[in-house]
């Protein structure tokens, strides 16, 4: 009987440690579950700080224009865009590259629109509103002041 129970000891203590490597793996499953989660979402909104994922067709004029960019490193003028992509300065012309560019800046992908008729690239840290101003801590106030004043007086 003796050994009986150092059996059943045995069967117990490898049936604890086989539990705990179970609720282990469990927890790695999810962990990896989780990061996978959080990596398609990092992907969908196109952080900045991911590897931009190439989505132009090659040789198209959009991806002319993203090479132009990054070529100069620097936000470039519907103007200039037109010119470096060889054609005509014309409404028609600009109109249809700025829709173009400015599909993906509503999107959110690629390109960046830091100020009117200006192009940019996410990639290149350049991001919308860069140059927007900022109002004074102060901003209101004083006209608000004025109304009470204007209100006492009366």
């Amino acid at each position: 009987m003796n050994i009986r129970r150092e059996i059943e000891k045995r069967i117990e203590k490898r049936q604890a440690e086989l539990d705990a490597l179970q609720k282990g793996i469990a927890e790695a499953r999810a962990y990896i579950q989780a990061m996978h989660d959080v990596l398609k979402l990092h992907t969908k909104e196109g952080n900045s700080n991911s590897i931009p994922v190439r989505s132009l067709r090659e040789g198209s004029d959009m991806s002319k224009v993203r090479d132009m960019i990054l070529k100069e490193g620097r936000p470039i003028h519907i103007n200039e865009i037109l010119k470096g992509l060889g054609k005509d300065d014309t409404v028609s012309n600009r109109t249809s590259v700025a829709g173009s560019l400015g599909s993906y800046v509503r999107k959110g992908k690629i390109f960046t629109r830091p100020a009117a008729n200006t192009f940019g690239l996410i990639e290149t840290g350049e991001h919308e509103h860069s140059q927007e101003p900022i109002p004074p801590p102060t901003f209101g106030i004083q006209q608000r002041e004025n109304s009470s004043t204007q209100k006492m007086g009366a």
